[in-house]
């Protein structure tokens, strides 16, 4: 498959508003077209997608974007994450995200954005203030450092991972989780 194959689809046919939104038709569009493309990447086999912002671009797509579709509520949701956090770092380190217009721009920062690395988290708020000019994209990563910065990890995907949550993780749940934080951090501004 051609990257642009990628980019058009999720660019063009899905769109901003569709990719923070929960549908299970989309999600298993995602899984007829693009199944096999996520697996080329999570064994190795697309590195040639490496040498060029677009191709980058792409391959984020495929490793942090559309897994979390493919596969919710399921460890693999999250399996290749570690590539695309390498790609993004390698991209942004190669101003690749500086060739790429926005909103897509933000497809080079959300890997280190669903990182639970507080390391991670910090550079994601420096590269959404540097980066994109929506407000909301750097309230978007404050929100989510500040999960890492109280919890060490994403509470809400214990269930998946199978993971234990604690009391605090799950009163953090039950009491809005990550919206409360992000109205938290709106009131605070």
């Amino acid at each position: 498959m051609d990257p642009q194959e990628v980019i058009d689809f999720w660019v063009k046919d899905v769109g901003p508003k569709g990719w923070y939104e929960q549908s299970d038709e989309l999600d298993q569009t995602i899984r007829d077209r693009f199944m096999d493309v996520w697996e080329c990447a999570r064994d190795g086999k697309l590195h040639g997608w490496l040498a060029s912002a677009e191709g980058i671009l792409a391959y984020l797509i495929v490793t942090d974007q559309f897994p979390r579709n493919m596969f919710r509520n399921d460890p693999r949701a999250f399996s290749t994450d570690r590539l695309a956090r390498a790609a993004a770092k390698q991209a942004v380190d190669q101003d690749f995200d500086m060739r790429v217009a926005e909103p897509e721009r933000q497809f080079f920062y959300l890997p280190m954005m669903h990182s639970e690395c507080l390391t991670d988290q910090d550079r994601c708020v420096r590269l959404m203030m540097l980066g994109m000019s929506a407000d909301s994209s750097v309230l978007h990563a404050r929100a989510h450092r500040e999960i890492i910065r109280k919890f060490g990890r994403f509470p809400y995907r214990n269930e998946a991972l199978s993971r234990n949550s604690s009391e605090e993780e799950l009163a953090f749940i039950n009491q809005g989780g990550y919206g409360a934080i992000v109205r938290e951090l709106q009131a605070a501004a």
